[in-house]
C-alpha cells in the first residue's frame, strides 16, 4: 500500500506494508506511480515508510522470485528505475525521510531524493552484493554523485552497510535527528522546503545558466508573496 498526502502544497507519499518490511513489489511499483502522479503541482515532496524499523528494506524478494529471465529482469528493473528517475527530476525539493533501515533497493530509493533526513538510529547499505546482484535503479551512479567515484565502489562493492552517523560523515545522510525528535523535524523541513522559491533554488543549484538564475530571481521579486513578506519587515522596524 502506498499513502499520498497532500496539504499546503506538500506531498507525502508513505510506503506502508508493514508485513514485508515496505519492501518494494510490481504492486507497489504501480501504487508509486500513481502517488507520483497525484503529487504533480505540488511544491515540495517527501519519501518515506511507515513504522520505525524500516524505510524501505529493497525489492521484495519474495514476489520478484519469480523473474527468472533477462528479460523480465531487466523489464523490472527499468520500471523502477523509471520511478526514481521521476523523483529526482520532480520540479520542486524531494526529501527523502528515514524513518528506519534502507537497504539494497530501498538506498536506491533514498538517494533518488535531494535530502536525506534519517532517525539516528537507523542503517544504510547498498548491500545487493550480498545477492550476488548489483544496484539497477540508478542508484550507484546517484551514489558515486553524492560521495565520489571510489567511495561509491567501495560501498556498492562490498556491501558495507552504514550506521547513520556514519552515512552522515560522509554526506550519504544530510541530517541526523534523534528518533524522538525526528517525525516533527522532517515534517518542518519540508513544509519550510514547500514555500515557493524551493522550486526555483533547486533548479539553480541543478546548472541552469545565470541567465535563468537571474530571470527566476526577478520573477520572484515581484511576486505578490515577495511584497507581502517585505512589508511585514518594514512594519517590525518602524
Amino acid at each position: 500500500m502506498v499513502d499520498l498526502e497532500i496539504e499546503d502544497g506538500l506531498a507525502v507519499v508513505t510506503i506502508d506494508r508493514p508485513h514485508a518490511r515496505n519492501a518494494i513489489s510490481l504492486d507497489t511499483m504501480d501504487e508509486l506511480g500513481k502517488a507520483l502522479d497525484g503529487a504533480e503541482g505540488a511544491r515540495a515532496l517527501v519519501i518515506t515508510g511507515a513504522g520505525d524499523k524500516a524505510f524501505v528494506s529493497g525489492g521484495d524478494l519474495k514476489e520478484l522470485a519469480a523473474l527468472r529471465t533477462e528479460s523480465e529482469a531487466a523489464a523490472m528493473a527499468w520500471r523502477m528505475r523509471t520511478i526514481c528517475d521521476r523523483i529526482a527530476g520532480f520540479p520542486g525539493p524531494v526529501v527523502a525521510a528515514l524513518n528506519g533501515h534502507a537497504l539494497g533497493g530501498g538506498a536506491e530509493f533514498a538517494v533518488a531524493a535531494d535530502i536525506r533526513i534519517a532517525a539516528d538510529d537507523i542503517k544504510i547499505g547498498f548491500n545487493q552484493v550480498s545477492l550476488a546482484i548489483m544496484p539497477a535503479w540508478g542508484g550507484a551512479e546517484r551514489l558515486g554523485a553524492l560521495v565520489g567515484r571510489g567511495r561509491a565502489l567501495l560501498l556498492a562493492g562490498t556491501g558495507r552497510v552504514l550506521r547513520a552517523d556514519d552515512a552522515h560523515r560522509i554526506g550519504l545522510i544530510d541530517e541526523v535527528v534523534p528518533r524522538t525528535e525526528f517525525a516533527a523535524h522532517w515534517r518542518t523541513t519540508a513544509q519550510l522546503l514547500a514555500r515557493r522559491p524551493g522550486g526555483e533554488i533547486k533548479r539553480v543549484i541543478n546548472g541552469t545558466t545565470t541567465t535563468d538564475a537571474v530571470a527566476a530571481f526577478a520573477k520572484l521579486w515581484v511576486s505578490d508573496e515577495h511584497w507581502a513578506a517585505a512589508d511585514k519587515v518594514f512594519d517590525k522596524g518602524r
